[in-house]
């Protein structure tokens, strides 16, 4: 389906405009089908990429401002998404004694497992978003992304 009819219009829209308008509609069925994928877990995208971020610390804490700038989507509502993860055992949080400021973030056991669990559903969830593209495909689209 094509741009117009996705957004049921007869006329014809500039290159420029459409392939922005093309992007935000990619973009929104992403978002809309891995928050389905990951709605049985009762977790937001946003609380995954956390989740995420802190694995790949590979046992290392990380404060706000290391999960603020490892996200894909940027928020300033990491610390809230931190109590959300917290309160469902996902996380912990350690606050320097010598420091109050200074918060450290760590995933739980858990928190790991929970993750693994994810992991199955997003792998199937990502492969039946680009089950229509060959690896050259996705190779080619991700350098005219990387222009960005």
């Amino acid at each position: 389906m094509n741009v117009e009819e996705r957004i049921k219009t007869k006329e014809q829209i500039p290159l420029d405009r459409r392939t922005i308008i093309h992007m935000m509609l990619v973009n929104n069925t992403i978002n809309e089908q891995i928050a389905i994928a990951l709605k049985p877990f009762d977790i937001s995208i946003q609380q995954f990429n956390v989740l995420r971020i802190l694995r790949g610390q590979k046992g290392k804490p990380a404060n706000l401002s290391t999960l603020n700038e490892r996200m894909v989507t940027r928020m300033s509502n990491t610390t809230r998404l931190v109590d959300k993860l917290m309160s469902k055992g996902y996380v912990d949080r350690i606050t320097c004694p010598s420091n109050r400021r200074k918060v450290e973030i760590n995933l739980t056991k858990k928190g790991t497992d929970k993750l693994l669990e994810m992991d199955k559903t997003m792998a199937q969830t990502e492969a039946a978003l680009l089950n229509q593209f060959s690896d050259s495909d996705m190779k080619q689209l991700n350098l005219l992304l990387n222009k960005f």
